[in-house]
């Protein structure tokens, strides 16, 4: 049945409920093959959208602006230094000038209270390209990815999440797998577990949906039979760099390796990751960690990461669709 999702803001997926996550990713299918089979519908010509960058970003603002565009609608970019938003200008008079002049804001930065106030204050959908808190939309992408690559419904998949398991990706997962009922494991020192505010929410879900949550320092029971596994960069955006020492001390153990795939004792076991990844020593940061810690590779090796297994360009193709089917849907009274 269909959803009236218009006018509705997507800041976090507390907001929706696990009917309406799993109308997104049928409708996020519905247009993934309408595109490829070139019989897709513009819904949103004549529609305005602007993209807040506090933080660049290479997957999300591509997955915006292709999706606004083949949908009809045009898009304004702002980039980090492109507005005088918390200098000169507060985020919720940023909104109420964004809001009569635009038909949705997309916000990425680092603060969850801005993006709530740009939703407050703006009168139009607001959409969660990432804060410190939050990352919403790539947990659409990668929940459509996990269904590509199985033939269970996701109330009996089972994925880990291995390293900084406390931060935006980790908590954002722990919420889509609470509110679909599905088998989740957070992998990872205790000292970057979700707080436990958050884990008594998520299981308070649990005891309606029937998700099976498991935070874990232990590696094997983090990972022994699941079908995915998932990591992110040990150091996020925003964070020190003189960290990198610390972190890789600590989460070295939740490295995704062979040795991890192994241990789920699954052969079809596959390897997600929501990119960037520091998986060799072929980029500026790979090589600096080369240098410094000796480690060829940091959260993913390439073994892995350019595997059979590993599917994460097929997630972040995933993106296009997922925020696709997002702008539609809170855009456009039908589907």
């Amino acid at each position: 049945m269909p959803f009236n999702l218009f006018n509705k803001s997507l800041l976090t997926l507390k907001d929706f409920s696990a009917e309406e996550i799993h109308y997104l990713l049928d409708q996020s299918a519905e247009l993934k093959a309408a595109r490829a089979e070139g019989r897709e519908t513009q819904r949103l010509r004549g529609k305005n959208i602007v993209l807040i960058f506090e933080r660049d970003s290479t997957r999300t603002r591509t997955s915006f602006e292709v999706a606004a565009f083949e949908q009809g609608a045009q898009v304004t970019y702002i980039g980090p230094s492109g507005s005088h938003i918390g200098y000169k200008e507060t985020i919720q008079d940023t909104a109420r000038v964004l809001g009569r002049m635009y038909s949705g804001i997309e916000y990425r930065g680092a603060s969850q209270q801005n993006i709530e106030a740009l939703a407050r204050y703006a009168g139009v959908p607001v959409w969660n390209g990432m804060t410190d808190e939050e990352h919403p939309l790539q947990v659409l992408a990668d929940l459509l990815t996990m269904r590509e690559h199985t033939s269970k419904p996701l109330s009996e998949v089972a994925f880990a999440f291995l390293g900084h398991v406390g931060f935006n990706m980790g908590r954002s997962l722990l919420l889509g797998a609470a509110k679909l009922g599905m088998d989740i494991r957070l992998g990872g020192p205790k000292a970057y577990w979700p707080d436990e505010r958050s884990l008594d929410y998520v299981r308070t879900l649990a005891l309606e949906t029937g998700a099976r949550i498991t935070v874990t320092e232990d590696l094997e029971s983090a990972v022994k039979g699941c079908d995915f596994i998932h990591t992110d960069v040990w150091l996020s955006m925003g964070e020190d760099t003189s960290q990198w020492g610390e972190r890789i001390q600590q989460l070295l153990p939740y490295q995704v390796n062979s040795h991890a795939m192994a241990l789920t004792g699954n052969p079809d076991a596959k390897f997600m990751h929501c990119l960037p990844a520091i998986a060799n020593k072929e980029t500026v940061l790979g090589q600096k960690l080369y240098k410094e810690y000796g480690l060829d590779g940091a959260e993913v090796v390439d073994e892995v990461f350019e595997s059979k297994a590993s599917i994460v360009f097929d997630q972040a193709e995933n993106r296009l669709h997922t925020t696709k089917a997002v702008l539609v849907a809170t855009l456009s009274k039908c589907l």
